[in-house]
């Protein structure tokens, strides 16, 4: 890609770039590059062909600023078929984030049916319209086709989403980075109001059955439930070919709340 890249690397160090400021704080880093850096560093250690990601959850214990990021890893269980893996993201040299994931062993699909959602029928992202409103994309930190709704409407809520930055300079994004850079976005979409976004969330779980095969990533909100200030979000996620698995999160209610985007014109 083109774009200027989230980090650069300076050997076992990340320094991040202006590109990876989010919008809550115009001196931090948006979340989707905390669980998008944990979630490479743990796939470039520990990672092996037949292994699958199959869940990867972060807390986000505060925001970091632009200082230079470090990325420690712990193999907390190696087994034939399950492998457990934690990592600590430290900013500055202090303890800014926390993830786990459970790698698990490929094998063959046990006979039998079980029931499953049928898959959205949705339109491919060639065949809509180039948003025109910058907000869509957060200047830049991604690119989306609109499939109905918008964050703010009511009503059900659908895009495609595709990375237009690379998340470390000269690393071309894998298929799991690719989904882990982008399962932030499930909070936003499925917690914003017609007020905007009130809620900032402190955590991520994605759960994949499988990696997706191409570059857009489609979101489709099923769950979004507060009480006292405290919101769940949860989205199914898709490619071109079907569903991959689902996004969720924990938010807390935040006192200046995000203007949301206008949505696109019909």
């Amino acid at each position: 890609m083109t774009n200027q890249p989230f980090f650069t690397r300076d050997r076992d160090t990340f320094l991040p770039t202006g590109a990876a400021c989010g919008p809550w704080d115009p001196n931090s880093l948006h979340g989707r590059v905390i669980i998008g850096l944990l979630a490479s560093v743990i796939e470039q250690r520990h990672g092996a062909d037949g292994l699958m990601p199959a869940r990867l959850t972060v807390d986000m214990f505060r925001l970091p600023n632009l200082a230079p990021v470090e990325v420690t890893t712990r193999l907390v269980r190696d087994g034939l078929r399950i492998k457990v893996v934690e990592a600590d993201f430290l900013s500055g040299g202090v303890h800014m984030a926390r993830a786990s994931c459970q790698l698990l062993r490929k094998t063959q699909k046990p006979p039998g049916q079980v029931w499953s959602p049928p898959n959205w029928e949705v339109p491919q992202p060639s065949d809509l319209a180039v948003p025109t409103d910058p907000r869509l994309g957060l200047k830049g930190m991604w690119t989306v086709r609109p499939i109905v709704g918008a964050m703010g409407t009511v009503g059900p809520r659908r895009l495609w989403m595709s990375e237009v930055r690379d998340l470390i300079e000269g690393a071309a994004l894998t298929p799991f980075v690719r989904v882990a850079l982008a399962a932030d976005f499930a909070s936003p979409f499925a917690n914003a109001g017609d007020q905007g976004l009130s809620y900032i969330n402190s955590d991520v779980t994605l759960y994949l059955h499988r990696l997706p095969v191409q570059e857009w990533i489609g979101f489709d909100v099923v769950n979004h439930q507060a009480t006292d200030g405290i919101a769940i979000a949860e989205c199914c996620l898709y490619d071109r070919e079907g569903p991959i698995g689902t996004s969720s999160a924990v938010a807390l209610a935040q006192r200046k709340p995000m203007a949301p985007p206008r949505p696109p014109p019909q």
